[in-house]
């Protein structure tokens, strides 16, 4: 019997206020409004997709009972984590400074400013988080591979 696939498709981020957020990820983060569907006034379920992404978040009205702004470290990965950083700040988006594990090619939960010097995959990060607090960790992946 052959082993089952696992996808994540769906990530439910707990927010105060829906159309903040809404307004957040699609004009500031770029992200596309797949759905926004309203049963009645308790329930609203918002689904928003980063570019190139086959993981969605949702947003809404009786999602569920976590906290507002309670996830953490999200991690989407981008091929050019410079350019990446630079788009969302040039939105709005408050996005930290670059770092990069340390030492280089290895790791014992350093960091050092900038990117890493080799471009080495999952070496480099910025983080961003939305208006409630949910938290983004932005990692590079491939750049430049062909």
């Amino acid at each position: 019997m052959e082993a089952p696939t696992f996808s994540v498709e769906v990530i439910i981020l707990p927010v105060s206020d829906v159309e903040r957020a809404l307004r957040f990820y699609v004009d500031q983060v770029g992200f596309t409004l797949d759905v926004d569907y309203a049963s009645d006034d308790s329930f609203r379920v918002v689904q928003l997709t980063p570019p190139g992404s086959s993981c969605s978040i949702q947003i809404g009205n009786g999602l569920t009972d976590a906290p507002a702004g309670s996830v953490r470290n999200i991690y989407p990965v981008v091929t050019d984590l410079g350019a990446a950083r630079s788009r969302l700040l040039e939105r709005g988006v408050e996005v930290s400074e670059i770092r990069h594990k340390m030492p280089i090619g290895a790791w014992d939960g350093s960091f050092a400013p900038g990117l890493d010097p080799t471009r080495g995959d999952y070496a480099s990060f910025a983080d961003f988080c939305d208006p409630d607090g949910n938290t983004w960790v932005l990692q590079e992946r491939g750049y430049r591979k062909v």
